[in-house]
């Protein structure tokens, strides 16, 4: 069956490639021939080539009242957090339908990962219960539609480092479990076969640590073992997808003993990226240099991503005030601001970068 009657399929491909990301599930519902397609790794290669990808930011979002009430802003005493959806480089703001299950507020502390056409949401605790959860829910954009899928194994695990290698696996190493001690397993999840794999443990226990892929490596970046609680490491652990081990632990990869959470792959060049202090760092040869300063009215950091030659950064001046936008160009290190709709610039949990 041709995919467009009357011309040549390949024709027909050029023209599903132009089709914006937020028709996808229109366009798969037309026929199967086209809902295949969309799901094709080759799709989106094409759509990538031909430079029609739009870059898209999901982020665990708390919902934010500016209404001033008593000369401050309204909070609630348990923030509540959903699915919202930015393109940061046209202003396009929206929300995502909610998790099955929880429409009235997002698993607190639950972790965000892309891949492909999917958006994963892992673990959290319960917003009602506080029960952490093991759950793991997977949003289709070519759909629009929600599935569960197959529980975290092993014990419940909070905090732990995940990352994705945007076409098909997470990748989850630490965290800790229900009687607060560290773990040093991990895991690797297939989206598509909807199967967990277990990995070689870390040399080490990584609580609170940071997942990041760059490389054909997923990163575990800092955290602290059990006896520490709170105190970080300066180390890091990197799985080699290659021959599927650990590389040896690199115990200064970090200069400074401090929450790795601002730490973020994916721009591009191979570099990591952190916010730290009042600055923008770069790994470079082994040592972070600063390259800018942050923006003058970002003094907490709340959620930070990069892609492209690009960084994001959301923070506030100070605790309980809107949360403002910004965008580095990581050539020029120039900021520009990014505009929110009204209820969009709540507290970030977590988020991740797409690119469809």
């Amino acid at each position: 069956m041709e995919l467009l009657p009357g011309l040549p399929d390949d024709v027909g491909l050029e023209c599903l490639v132009r089709v914006p990301y937020n028709h996808f599930s229109s366009v798969a519902s037309v026929c199967k021939s086209w809902k295949l397609q969309i799901q094709q790794p080759e799709f989106m290669r094409r759509r990538k080539a031909a430079g029609f990808t739009s870059t898209v930011i999901v982020m665990a979002q708390a919902h934010f009242d500016p209404t001033p009430k008593s000369g401050s802003v309204k909070l609630p005493a348990t923030p509540v957090y959903r699915l919202t959806l930015c393109e940061p480089e046209n202003g396009y703001w929206t929300e995502l339908p909610p998790v099955p299950g929880y429409t009235e507020g997002l698993p607190m502390f639950c972790q965000l990962v892309g891949v492909g056409l999917n958006l994963v949401v892992m673990g959290g605790w319960n917003p009602d219960t506080w029960e952490v959860s093991n759950a793991v829910f997977v949003y289709s954009f070519s759909t629009a539609s929600w599935r569960r899928g197959a529980d975290m194994p092993g014990c419940r695990r909070s905090f732990f480092a995940c990352a994705s290698d945007l076409k098909r696996t997470v990748f989850v190493a630490g965290g800790h479990d229900d009687e607060k001690n560290a773990l040093s397993s991990a895991l690797a999840y297939d989206v598509a076969k909807d199967k967990w794999v277990q990995l070689p443990d870390m040399a080490m226990e990584r609580d609170e640590s940071k997942g990041a892929f760059q490389g054909g490596k997923f990163h575990v970046i800092g955290g602290y073992h059990t006896n520490m609680q709170g105190r970080f490491t300066t180390s890091a652990e990197s799985f080699d997808l290659s021959t599927w081990q650990w590389d040896p632990v690199q115990n200064d990869f970090l200069d400074i003993a401090t929450c790795p959470r601002t730490c973020v792959g994916g721009a591009g060049d191979g570099r990591l990226l952190m916010c730290r202090d009042a600055d923008v760092a770069i790994l470079q040869n082994s040592k972070w240099q600063a390259v800018t300063q942050l923006p003058a009215d970002i003094r907490n950091v709340s959620y930070v991503t990069a892609w492209q030659g690009n960084l994001l950064l959301i923070g506030s001046p100070r605790f309980s005030e809107p949360h403002k936008i910004y965008m580095l160009d990581l050539k020029s290190y120039k900021w520009t601001k990014v505009e929110t709709r009204d209820g969009f610039s709540g507290h970030v949990q977590s988020g991740c970068c797409l690119q469809m």
